[in-house]
């Protein structure tokens, strides 16, 4: 006790420090927010190549200066929740831009806004429908007859079901942040939706499609002391420098540009998930079909973030082992769910762990292939011009 007055002391000369610090800054900040700002989000060119309802399917280019080609074509699936923009949040923040300049012919899928028609749209209709046309316009449009997948958070959950129903579309499954298994304590979101007390199906009656801005006040409160207050504490001292308003801008509007989730998916992704655990458990029947992780014999590669608040490490790190794939690899980057994609730390090491896992396994597929006769290296390619014309 008798420390007390020395500690407040202390703690009041730091709160005088900032605050002269920041008064300090205060006409460079006023000019730094008067001046023209570019915080546009999501600037890398692509095209739509293929509409279903709300679902676009978008093509990026590889970099024509890329000076390696992969001979398969990434297709990104991301979460229902926010938006695929956060993989192109700015130009030297860019998953995309990476994979491009890699040589990876690059797809990916907007998953657009919902409308109150799409209520009950479940999961089958996004995997079995959206996500297997999608594919196959991919697949028809590249020539081959496999594919590179890879899913981000709920979207990887997707690819996994998506892996055990067509192993045959799939060449190479990258797992990024994605939950598969749901029996945790370690975060808190696990705790609320997982708890029975939760009545998912009241809720989707009473909601239609989950609002949006229901979703985003859910993860603020998961740590609403860093996500709110510390968060725009640091913008107050920050503002001062024109780099950091403008990438700080450009994440509030991702944070805040959040589509609506269609009723049934939520209602079933919490059921079977969250509240049932039956992926991880090989207890899930998706349209009528078993979902047999032992399918998935195909190569994974499954990158989690040790700090996520969303999807802790506990419910990610089990998939490799219950896959039937022989060629699996687990990466546990040091940061948090969305710092894995746009931390200056993680652009040196998430999406270089993926170009690099794919040219692996590109080099061995290569490899096979001019070790065969030539007879069968005939074959493959008249398989392949099939698969172009269907």
């Amino acid at each position: 006790m008798s420390n007390s007055p020395f500690f407040f002391k202390q703690s009041m000369d730091l709160v005088a420090d900032n605050i002269e610090k920041t008064l300090s800054q205060w006409p460079k900040a006023q000019e730094v927010l008067r001046d023209q700002l570019d915080t546009e989000i999501a600037k890398t060119p692509y095209s739509v190549i293929y509409e279903e309802d709300r679902v676009k399917l978008k093509h990026y280019s590889a970099n024509g200066n890329a000076k390696t080609k992969n001979s398969r074509p990434l297709f990104i699936v991301y979460a229902l929740i926010n938006r695929e923009t956060m993989l192109d949040l700015q130009p030297d923040r860019s998953v995309v831009q990476q994979l491009l300049n890699s040589g990876i012919d690059l797809y990916m899928l907007d998953w657009g806004f919902p409308s109150r028609k799409d209520r009950f749209q479940d999961i089958d209709e996004h995997v079995n429908g959206y996500i297997n046309n999608a594919v196959d316009v991919i697949l028809k449009r590249s020539g081959v007859d496999q594919l590179n997948l890879m899913g981000v958070c709920m979207g990887g959950t997707f690819c996994t079901i998506y892996s055990a129903l067509h192993p045959e579309k799939v060449k190479n499954l990258i797992l990024t942040v994605s939950p598969t298994s749901f029996d945790t304590d370690e975060g808190l979101l696990h705790t609320w939706w997982g708890s029975k007390a939760f009545d998912v199906d009241r809720f989707v009656a009473t909601q239609g499609n989950v609002p949006g801005d229901y979703l985003n006040a859910n993860f603020l409160l998961l740590n609403p002391a860093k996500l709110i207050v510390d968060k725009y504490v640091g913008f107050v001292q920050g503002m001062h420098n024109k780099d950091f308003v403008q990438n700080f801008i450009r994440m509030e509007q991702w944070i805040f540009d959040s589509p609506d989730v269609p009723g049934e998916t939520f209602r079933e992704f919490v059921k079977y998930f969250y509240q049932e655990n039956r992926l991880i458990q090989n207890n899930l029947t998706i349209g009528g079909a078993h979902v047999d992780l032992g399918r998935i014999t195909m190569p994974v590669l499954n990158i989690y973030a040790q700090f996520d608040h969303l999807v802790p490490p506990s419910a990610c790190n089990q998939i490799t082992s219950r896959v039937g794939s022989t060629d699996t690899e687990d990466l546990c980057i040091k940061t948090g769910h969305i710092g894995i994609y746009v931390s200056s730390k993680s652009q040196k090491i998430f999406a270089p762990s993926i170009i690099r896992w794919l040219k692996e396994r590109d080099g061995k597929e290569k490899a096979r292939y001019y070790g065969r006769d030539v007879g069968e290296r005939e074959h493959v390619q008249e398989r392949m011009q099939a698969a172009g014309r269907r």
